[in-house]
């Protein structure tokens, strides 16, 4: 973990952000990749996502999303800092982004994550693979035990949330409230104002 830390502090924003978004891209690649095996059309993945739902979008999908910000505000304010350590990524990632650059971050995380583990694995090899996989992909969490259990408790709840709603819209919001909320909550806690709203 340590050794992570001297990594993330000795990279520029630039390279953090290519590292970023390369992640990103391999997970939508694949996703895109996988889809002909899996699908009979390779457009059918994307109809799993009902954004006409509102319901389940809005109440089942952000209300979950804004009960696990809330459980992971309070932990934070419970448990000492060590068990949220993650080697200072999201530090580096959420610090100096500003709000709508966390909200585009967040979107971009969503979307990519939830086509794969949920739309792509999860449909096709059950909650157990997806979450397991959705976890073991979080590698900055496997130094870390208590991060490591709560991500892959995360995960089987996102997962439970499209198994009872088929609807990837919906597991889509609930991921990007939590990496938003969060995000915001990393950049409110490091001394940025509301002047910087619009950067």
């Amino acid at each position: 973990m340590n050794k992570q830390k001297e990594i993330i502090k000795q990279i520029s924003d630039r390279e953090l952000m290519a590292n970023f978004y390369l992640s990103q891209g391999i997970l939508l690649i694949l996703s895109l990749s996988l889809t002909p095996f899996f699908f009979s059309s390779f457009w059918e993945v994307f109809s799993l996502f009902h954004f006409e739902r509102v319901k389940q979008v809005l109440i089942i999908g952000g209300g979950a999303g804004l009960l696990v910000v809330l459980l992971d505000l309070v932990l934070i304010k419970l448990l000492p800092a060590s068990f949220f350590d993650d080697g200072g990524i999201n530090e580096r990632l959420f610090t100096n982004r500003g709000f709508w650059k966390i909200v585009w971050i967040s979107l971009l995380v969503a979307f990519c994550e939830e086509l794969l583990f949920r739309g792509v694995i999860q449909t096709n090899f059950g909650i157990v693979i997806a979450s397991l996989i959705f976890a073991m992909i979080h590698v900055r969490y496997l130094n870390n035990k208590f991060l490591f259990v709560y991500v892959v408790l995360l995960s089987f709840l996102i997962g439970y949330i499209y198994k009872i709603t088929a609807n990837l819209a919906a597991t889509f919001m609930m991921h990007f409230v939590i990496d938003c909320f969060l995000g915001l909550y990393i950049y409110i806690k490091n001394g940025r104002t509301n002047t910087d709203i619009q950067k």
